[in-house]
């Protein structure tokens, strides 16, 4: 079932949405080399318990995954792309990081993900970053009254193609609201004109990511991270949005920055 929301439902969920946005900031800030993952996932384990937040990922546990996730933030590190589990790896100069979070505060949740190069940037990869960065910003400009679903996921996939990118349908956008996942399914390629009429109230989590050389993936014997087949190097962006009478409103936008 899909929810249209109240504008006060909106102004909660961006509450929360400001709030991710300060913590995937922070992740950025402090993810150098040297760092462990694991000391990254107890670091936002203590902002969202200071704020009173809520993780939708604690305690996780959908059909895909192997036992509840048992974290607060999903790292994902160079071929790896969605899902990480927070482990002990310590980064290294050049690796690529995809930081991926959800939090409820006072029962309205948003979702957001970045991704950082650490150390010395490759360009190759700092391409595939903007990619994603790209495709989200073009998925957000098509989220408006009157367009469909499929125009938004056609976004998406006119970016991955243009600069040469395979894409997965296998993972993509969703609802978002009351809880971190809901209706409807925002893949990241499709046929523009189809689908869901996008309305005022409509709130997705509108998430391009993409491996370099492929659209297959694979999982980790944890069962929760998930990467690319090849091994090639991948890369994630993330918002949680609002349809709006015009423009989506970025419910995951910081404070700080630009429109």
């Amino acid at each position: 079932m899909i929810e249209l929301k109240t504008p006060g439902e909106i102004a909660r969920m961006r509450v929360t949405g400001r709030f991710v946005a300060e913590v995937l900031a922070e992740v950025g800030r402090i993810a150098d080399v040297g760092v462990n993952l694991l000391e990254l996932e107890h670091h936002v384990r203590g902002l969202i318990s200071r704020r009173g937040a809520e993780s939708c990922y604690w305690d996780y546990a959908p059909s895909f995954g192997e036992g509840p996730f048992r974290n607060v933030i999903c790292l994902s590190v160079n071929d790896a792309v969605l899902h990480g589990l927070p482990h002990d790896y310590t980064l290294r100069d050049g690796d690529v990081l995809s930081a991926d979070l959800a939090v409820g505060i006072d029962g309205w949740v948003a979702d957001a993900a970045r991704t950082f190069v650490v150390g010395t940037p490759a360009e190759e990869d700092l391409r595939l970053v903007h990619a994603t960065e790209q495709a989200l910003a073009a998925a957000i400009d098509a989220a408006r009254p009157g367009n469909r679903l499929g125009d938004v996921s056609a976004a998406i996939g006119a970016v991955a193609r243009e600069h040469g990118y395979p894409v997965n349908t296998e993972f993509g956008g969703h609802g978002i609201g009351r809880t971190m996942h809901e209706d409807p399914h925002v893949p990241n390629t499709g046929r523009a004109g189809r689908g869901l009429e996008l309305r005022p109230g409509l709130t997705l989590a509108l998430e391009p990511w993409f491996a370099r050389t492929t659209g297959r993936i694979v999982y980790d014997p944890d069962g929760w991270t998930i990467r690319s087949a090849d091994g090639s190097r991948t890369a994630h962006s993330e918002h949680t949005v609002a349809i709006t009478e015009g423009e989506a409103l970025v419910l995951t936008r910081g404070e700080d920055e630009p429109e």
